[in-house]
Order: structure tokens, then C-alpha cells, then sequence
């Protein structure tokens, strides 16, 4: 028998408890960063070594983190459903948690491209400095959706919503576009979860929506009982 299908929409919110920090939580600052000088087109042409280096330090703080409860209550989803994760999130903790499917709406931090060739991706191990040039000879940058650029991935991820039988919304304001379009292309009377301490959503625009104002390493855990034993 086909499994039903489980989209999960996860923002910063999840990561936050591992310890990766959100520019969100800075009133527009990242790290101490005008979050247009760091992830911006015109914020790399103008201080392309700056932006590089904020990276290097996420990409090694990737790497002293670990994915916590919430992620790996994700994986559990896999024994009895057709689960597939669209992150805005960056960084890898799905994936080091043992998700199986995963689409990165904003990019990836462990991995870069030229940035005249966008469409050969390869894979970042370490840091990216001034200099480092693709295979074509074009400076390397990292492989981020950066504010003012095209999301690539969202018209799959509006095609995974269409088939969803079941949505999670995990640790997201639903305020960053085009990522917060995605809850309004599932379809109606599907059961929708909206798991974050301060969920900003107008429950009465949504049938057999469940809210449960809880950080994730402790809502994602009951609503996946919930769903393995319904």
C-alpha cells in the first residue's frame, strides 16, 4: 500500500535549539551583520572577502552542533509515512539526523558555486576565500539563496505541497516569502500542524488546523506520536 504523504515545513525555529543562531532573533542584525551586507548580492560585490568569512564561521560552527529531539522525531515519520522535509533552514541537521528526503528552499552551507555558473554545485568542506575559483575560473561563493535572488527550488516544493496528505509547519514565522506561499497549495481539509512557541498564523483561515505553541524538540515529539499511532 502507497504511504500517505507528510510535508514537513521547517524554519529556523527547529535549528535554533541546536544552537545555530537567526539573524531573526537580532532585529535585522546576524552576528552583529546588517543582514544586507552579509547575505546579498550587493553586499558580495562590495565586501566580497566579509561575506565569505561570515560564512567560513557558520560553516565551522555547523560542524560543533548537533541535530537535537525535533530533528530526529522527524525520521521516526518515515516508518509509516512518505515524508519529505522543505527547509528554509541552511544548514545539514535534517540530513545528520537521518531524514531521507530533503529540499534546501534557501541553499545550502556545505556547498558552493561560481558565481558566474550557478548550476554546477559542488561540495564545501572547509572555508572559501577571495580567490578560489570553479573549474571555469569563477570565484567561488556559497551555494545561498541570498535575499533578492530567485528561490529555484519553490515550484517543486509548491508541487510536493499539492500532493500532501498530511502538513507539519516546524519553527517558522510564515513571514519570509515565497516560503510562507507554500501552507495555501495543500489541499483544503488536510490535517495541518503549526508547531512554534509564538505561531503567527490566522487559525481561522485554515480548517483542521492544530497548533501547538511548544519549541520543537518538544511539539514535533507529540504531534509524531500522535500521527504513528493514528
Amino acid at each position: 500500500m502507497e504511504k500517505e504523504k507528510i510535508v514537513v515545513l521547517s524554519g529556523a525555529g527547529i535549528s535554533a535549539e541546536s544552537g545555530i543562531k537567526t539573524f531573526r532573533d537580532a532585529d535585522g542584525l546576524w552576528e552583529g551583520h546588517d543582514i544586507m551586507e552579509v547575505a546579498s548580492p550587493i553586499g558580495f560585490d562590495k565586501n566580497p572577502a566579509l561575506v565569505l568569512d561570515f560564512y567560513n564561521q557558520r560553516r565551522r560552527q555547523l560542524k560543533e552542533v548537533a541535530p537535537n529531539e525535533g530533528h530526529k522525531a522527524l525520521v521516526t515519520l518515515e516508518e509509516k509515512y512518505d515524508v519529505i522535509i522543505v527547509t528554509q533552514n541552511v544548514d545539514n541537521l535534517h540530513e545528520r539526523a537521518g531524514s531521507s528526503k530533503i529540499m534546501h528552499l534557501h541553499g545550502e552551507l556545505t556547498k558552493m558555486r561560481g558565481v558566474q555558473y550557478p548550476y554546477k554545485i559542488y561540495d564545501c568542506p572547509g572555508d572559501i576565500v577571495v580567490g578560489d575559483v570553479c573549474e571555469r575560473g569563477s570565484q567561488l561563493r556559497p551555494h545561498i539563496v541570498w535575499f533578492g535572488e530567485d528561490v529555484p527550488m519553490i515550484e517543486t516544493a509548491v508541487t510536493e505541497c499539492e500532493q500532501a496528505a498530511i502538513l507539519l509547519i516546524i519553527g517558522t514565522s510564515m513571514q519570509v516569502y515565497p516560503a510562507a506561499s507554500l501552507i495555501n497549495f495543500v489541499p483544503q481539509n488536510i490535517p495541518i500542524y503549526f508547531i512554534d512557541p509564538n505561531p503567527a498564523v490566522n487559525q481561522s483561515l485554515y480548517q483542521n488546523l492544530t497548533v501547538i505553541a511548544e519549541k520543537a524538540s518538544t511539539g514535533v515529539s507529540k504531534v509524531v506520536e500522535e500521527l504513528m499511532n493514528s
